[in-house]
C-alpha cells in the first residue's frame, strides 16, 4: 500500500479518534456525568458539568459537560469511555491520521470533539458572507 496516495480502510471495531455526538435536534447527548472520566485507565479525559437553564439549554438533561478535553498523547484507545457511557455520546470513528507537530495539538478540547450542528455547516446568507 502506498500511504498517503492509497488511504487504509479501517475495520468496522477499529478505535480512532472520539467524538461527541449531537441529538436530531442539535441538542449535545453529554449530560457531564463523568463516567467516561471515572473509566478511563490513563486519566485522559476530564469532564466540567454545569447545570442548564432555560435560557441556554444544551443538553436534555440537568447537566451538560462545559468543559470535556480529551489528552490524545495519554489516550490508550481502550474504548472504556465509549462503554461508560449511559448516552452513547461519546463513539470512537475510523480516523486514524492523528499526526501533528505540537504538543499542544493533541489536547482535543469541546469544540474539537463536538459533531458540528447543520446551521454550522449551512451556506452563509447575504447578509452574513459581508
Amino acid at each position: 500500500m502506498q500511504y498517503p496516495e492509497e488511504k487504509w480502510v479501517p475495520y468496522p471495531r477499529f478505535r480512532g479518534l472520539h467524538q461527541l455526538r449531537r441529538y436530531q435536534d442539535g441538542l449535545e447527548m453529554c449530560i457531564g456525568c463523568s463516567l467516561c472520566e471515572a473509566a478511563c485507565p490513563s486519566d485522559a479525559i476530564f469532564v466540567e458539568a454545569a447545570e442548564n437553564t432555560e435560557l441556554d439549554r444544551r443538553s436534555p438533561g440537568e447537566r451538560y459537560a462545559k468543559t470535556y478535553t480529551i489528552n490524545m498523547l495519554r489516550c490508550i484507545f481502550c474504548g472504556y469511555c465509549v462503554e461508560a457511557c449511559p448516552t452513547t455520546a461519546i463513539v470512537m470513528t475510523g480516523d486514524y491520521e492523528l499526526a501533528n507537530f505540537h504538543r499542544a495539538d493533541f489536547i482535543f478540547t469541546k469544540d474539537r470533539l463536538l459533531v458540528a450542528t447543520p446551521e454550522d455547516n449551512a451556506p452563509l446568507g447575504p447578509l452574513e458572507a459581508v
